[in-house]
């Protein structure tokens, strides 16, 4: 590095000459040295005793991973590439919640069909006893509120009682 910086700067003839594009070139041309430099990786790591043929000693053996190792996990990975090569995404559903799905779906149609046709199937008589019973069911409840306003306290009923002939004192003026 006895070199002083400008004289390590190589600018190509084509390019405009400047100090900003003479310090990019400077960087990219050290980092490209830096990276032809190998570096003693003998001195950083030890030297294992194995390599040199000792009968002796035992020799190291790699290490199964079990989850690797296990048959689902195979099987997965197998299903997974299968899909990837038919271009089918991860994130699509399995076949089985596709089908209950579908089956589900088409159970609710159903339905939804059988209730129009019961619609349909009734004649005019039953339709109107249903609208009757409908009616019925709806002065029950009006009624049962009146009951529950009849425990209510006597100047609330008076109050009512005063609306009620003031709208209709207003009505027949």
């Amino acid at each position: 590095m006895s070199q002083r910086w400008f004289d390590r700067v190589r600018v190509p003839d084509t390019a405009p000459t400047g100090m900003h594009r003479a310090m990019l070139v400077k960087s990219a041309s050290m980092y490209s040295e830096i990276q032809r430099e190998s570096p003693d990786i003998g001195s950083i790591l030890a030297h294992p005793d194995y390599l040199e043929g000792n009968p002796e000693l035992i020799k190291p053996k790699k290490l199964v991973n079990p989850v690797k190792a296990s048959r689902s996990h195979q099987e997965l990975h197998r299903e997974l590439l299968m899909n990837h090569r038919r271009g089918l995404g991860i994130d699509t559903k399995p076949e089985l919640q596709r089908v209950l799905e579908h089956r589900k779906r088409d159970k609710i149609i159903q339905q939804k069909k059988e209730e129009e046709e019961i619609k349909k199937l009734q004649s005019p008589f039953e339709q109107e006893l249903l609208k009757r019973q409908q009616r019925l069911d709806q002065l029950e409840k009006e009624q049962e509120a009146v009951k529950e306003d009849g425990h209510a306290p006597e100047f609330i009923k008076v109050k009512e009682n005063l609306r009620r002939t003031a709208t209709l004192q207003e009505r027949v003026e």
